[in-house]
């Protein structure tokens, strides 16, 4: 269904709107409503009748807090300031801490040192201060020992990566100085590990890992081994290998490994009983997510032995119940899961569901739910506090449209919607294009406050999940293989002209942004081709070889995949790098970047600046000292979004109705 521009759903009559340019319209989603009390929700875990979760709190400079709710309904703090709980194993961290009914562990950011917090005590480190990274924790309360994943940043080149084993002494002011209080390594030889995973008996330990040129969702093998004291033997590769991506192994209550597994062409829920191996689902969509940071857990054990999965379909997530192949949906108004896991009530019965998830109309929330009808819900902790007049909120349209190769790509398509505002006749509204990162990531529908900033002013907004992009299979996924900077780019641009064919956007001013990998879309799509009015890169990439040259272990040979070896296809680099085509540059470009940003580091937006600058051509440029690789701080979050509209509003010839600081833009008059 087409609409017209402006109101989507208004509650005051359209004679009574106030007729503006798009662009300048009044918004209440105000940069502080997204700062103030946005809250990053994530890790999701349980423990008995106790709900933990991770908050990180822009308006506490990025501070990442652990948060229990206990089965009273009391929500409190577990970790206080300064601990901010941040692995950095792989860069984009994860698995930062576990929990059980005896205690917990975690990571402090500022020393990656593993604190112990069990009964309610104060944290106390039990690993030594060295620079070594810990994530992604099993514990061993037989042994009393706790497993994790190990970086070790000791040896000169890259960083060695390893499964360990630490004395989990709590009790002990001498435990972070003990003689393994490093690790005792139990796994090596492969370039990465993950999901350390203990049997239910304690007899065994499961992993999985992968080597060079391989990102986690291109090939991984998943390993078990009997423990025998403090050592493992008898290890044995079970699934897994090249072609394979294997991800969240987890034992089931009888002894069973589970996992899931690509092999299909879709990553689907596997059983593994010691011989063979059985598929628990069979469906045509893709389980879980692409292997970006640790400890994600997307499906769980039922108490009836069945398992409840969350799994892409139409680039929305679905929750169904699986087993034996057998399937039964769950119905709920969650179109994004970010983990999903059984809790028990105060009758010592498992008669809920702990939920990360949000929807088309609210952002990420804790929920928890029944799981017998009528299947009530209560919001435990929401991502923004307050409510929005649905009237401003622009529920996203999934849409497919015909690309290059006689392909189909997919996107979501934001209309504007305020119901204060509406355009002049005759107006169609500009067009912001969103570059998701990654580039192996995905975008979905749930409502965010990000993407209402813009529809709420005026603006279209139509967020691109580009071949590459993960939860359409790995044929899909595959697109991107040796072609990144071409499929992304062209996906971006047929979005556009297939939302400006039927009416929808104005062609003429359609602007496209993006971070980190998104950002070097966002940069190729304004270098080699000339749709884009203006765009804006948000630690985005313009010289590929330098991001070959100098990023992190974890990505070092990602590159291999989306372009080519290096140093051999360095044509190939060159080719597609915006950086040494700035000559076929005429669009307007904004930069915002960190001043520590280890994945891309600020030489590669100071060189892109300084080569526009050279060439007169309109250029912003707004550095964040002591930010990463991501904009965590609240007043550098709403400096990057004002700057940007800011921006905008000159090239595109309106005023913005907000009170902005002015940012300086190089060669705009």
């Amino acid at each position: 269904m087409s609409l017209a521009p402006g109101c989507r759903l208004h509650s005051v009559p359209m004679a009574d709107q106030t007729l503006a340019p798009c662009g300048s319209w009044r918004s209440p989603i105000t940069t502080e409503l997204i700062t103030s009390g946005a809250l990053g929700l994530s890790s999701l875990r349980v423990a008995g009748a106790d709900l933990y979760w991770l908050e990180a709190r822009p308006s506490e400079a990025g501070r990442v807090v652990l948060v229990r709710r206990q089965a009273s309904g009391v929500i409190q703090d577990i970790t206080p300031a300064p601990f901010n709980v941040r692995s950095r194993v792989h860069e984009y961290g994860g698995g930062a801490y576990q929990v059980d009914e005896s205690g917990l562990v975690f990571v402090d950011f500022a020393d990656q040192r593993v604190y112990c917090a069990d009964h309610g005590q104060s944290p106390t480190p039990i690993t030594s201060a060295q620079p070594l990274r810990f994530a992604d924790f099993a514990f061993d309360r037989v042994r009393e020992r706790l497993y994790a994943v190990r970086e070790d940043h000791r040896p000169t080149g890259e960083a060695q990566n390893t499964i360990v084993s630490i004395p989990l002494d709590c009790n002990s002011a001498n435990s972070a100085n003990s003689g393994d209080s490093e690790g005792k390594v139990l796994v090596q030889g492969a370039d990465f590990y993950a999901y350390p995973r203990l049997s239910p008996d304690g007899s065994q330990l499961a992993w999985i890992c992968w080597h060079h040129p391989a990102m986690p969702w291109d090939g991984t093998e998943l390993w078990v081994a009997k423990l025998d004291g403090d050592r493992v033997a008898d290890l044995q590769q079970v699934a897994g290998g090249p072609e394979e991506s294997i991800s969240e192994p987890q034992w089931s209550a009888s002894g069973d490994l589970m996992y899931l597994s690509d092999r299909s062409g879709y990553t689907n829920l596997y059983r593994w009983d010691g011989e063979q191996h059985t598929a628990e689902s069979n469906r045509e969509n893709d389980f879980g997510g692409p292997l970006w940071s640790l400890g994600a857990q997307s499906y769980a054990q039922l108490p009836d032995a069945r398992w409840i999965c969350t799994y892409v379909e139409a680039g929305e997530h679905r929750l169904g119940v699986f087993e034996a192949g057998t399937e039964t949906h769950f119905e709920t108004e969650l179109s994004q899961l970010g983990g999903v896991l059984p809790l028990v009530g105060v009758s010592g019965q498992t008669d809920r569901l702990a939920v990360l998830g949000a929807g088309p109309r609210h952002g990420p929330r804790v929920l928890l739910m029944d799981l017998s009808p009528p299947g009530r819900v209560e919001v435990v902790r929401e991502s923004v506090s307050g409510s929005i007049d649905p009237g401003y909120i622009s529920v996203a349209e999934s849409i497919e449209f015909p690309t290059e190769g006689d392909r189909t790509a997919h996107a979501f398509f934001y209309p504007p919607t305020n119901c204060d505002f509406r355009a002049p006749d005759g107006e169609l509204p500009p067009l912001l294009v969103l570059s998701h990162g990654g580039p192996t990531g995905a975008t979905g529908s749930a409502m965010s406050f990000a993407v209402q900033f813009w529809t709420s002013r005026g603006f279209g907004v139509v967020d691109v999940n580009y071949g590459g992009s993960t939860g359409y299979g790995r044929e899909y996924r595959n697109r991107l293989k040796g072609n990144w900077g071409l499929v992304d780019v062209a996906d971006s641009v047929h979005a556009v002209q297939a939302l400006a064919a039927s009416g929808r956007i104005d062609a003429q001013r359609a602007c496209i942004r993006g971070g980190s990998a998104g950002g070097y879309t966002t940069l190729a799509a304004l270098t080699f081709r000339d749709l884009f009015k203006a765009g804006a890169s948000h630690y985005g990439i313009g010289d590929l070889a330098a991001l070959a040259r100098d990023t992190h272990k974890f990505e070092s040979r990602y590159l291999d995949g989306l372009i080519g070896p290096w140093p051999e296809a360095r044509q190939v680099y060159e080719e597609r790098s915006p950086i040494h085509h700035t000559d076929q540059l005429a669009s307007p470009v904004i930069f915002f970047q960190g001043s520590e940003d280890n994945v891309v580091p600020k030489n590669q937006a100071e060189t892109m600046v300084a080569a526009l600058k050279e060439k007169g051509i309109p250029v912003g440029y707004v550095l964040f000292e002591a930010e990463g690789h991501g904009f965590r701080r609240a007043e550098n979050i709403k400096r990057a979004l004002e700057s940007e509209l800011y921006f905008y509003g000159k090239v595109l010839g309106f005023e913005p109705a907000d009170d902005i600081e002015p940012v300086e833009i190089f060669g705009l008059e």
